[in-house]
């Protein structure tokens, strides 16, 4: 499922990944590298099995661990509220 950030989530992206400003509780929330190649996938349409397809593509890791990890991902951002 695409993703999308919440109305009041500020993004921008840095050397290291991506920074995220909840502006309701001025939270910060850093994605590294791995993290922000998966939230561009998702954000620009792609499922979460693209995503994971993306990281074991760019990195040293195993589909399984890449499908685990996008999953969490995804769960940390929509229970914080950043993400629907």
């Amino acid at each position: 499922m695409p993703l999308r950030f919440a109305a009041d989530v500020s993004t921008a992206k840095t050397d290291y990944g991506t920074v995220l400003l909840d502006q309701r509780s001025g939270e910060y929330w850093e994605l590294n590298p791995t993290a922000t190649l998966v939230v561009d996938t998702l954000m620009a349409g792609g499922d979460e099995e693209a995503a994971a397809t993306a990281i074991t593509e760019a990195f040293d890791v195993t589909a399984e661990r890449a499908r685990a990890d996008v999953s969490a991902l995804v769960e940390q951002l929509r229970a914080g509220g950043l993400a629907v």
